[in-house]
């Protein structure tokens, strides 16, 4: 959705996991298995606060929202918008995590971390978008009239 927000605003696109790996040479997932979560949520937090950018759409990965460093200096070159997806919704777009590079700590589900990680989102969005039920493109047009 990033991208097509860009192409309907006309402004320049920049997906951080995209960054991140091409810092760390490999995949999120090798990176991860290679080093250690903390190692990869560090790298993640260092990308985000490197980024300089003017009339840019930032995608982030998940777990840039437990680094307020990084959040904050999103917040200072960028509005913050928040894509509140439904759980159910989560999990079937996600599928296996194992294989996803996504930052779960061990015994931690799915469910946990959403629920972990969505008051963070809403503590530092600028702009909720409710994304249940509603087609890609009626998100983006929601997103084109507030931003």
């Amino acid at each position: 959705m990033g991208v097509q927000l860009a192409k309907w605003l006309s402004k320049g696109f920049i997906d951080t996991d995209l960054l991140v790996q091409a810092r760390a040479g490999e995949s999120m997932q090798a990176f991860q298995d290679a080093h250690g979560m903390e190692a990869y949520r560090q790298l993640e937090c260092d990308t985000a606060r490197s980024l300089v950018c003017a009339n840019c759409v930032i995608a982030t990965g998940g777990s840039v929202v437990y680094y307020d460093e990084a959040m904050r200096h999103l917040k200072s070159i960028s509005r913050i918008v928040f894509l509140d997806v439904p759980f159910e919704e989560i999990k079937r777009r996600i599928g296996d995590t194992s294989e996803r590079g996504v930052v779960i700590r061990p015994g931690m589900t799915l469910e946990d971390l959403y629920h972990e990680r969505r008051p963070l989102y809403m503590n530092y969005a600028e702009i909720v978008i409710n994304c249940a039920f509603k087609p890609q493109d009626e998100i983006l047009g929601e997103m084109r009239n507030l931003l």
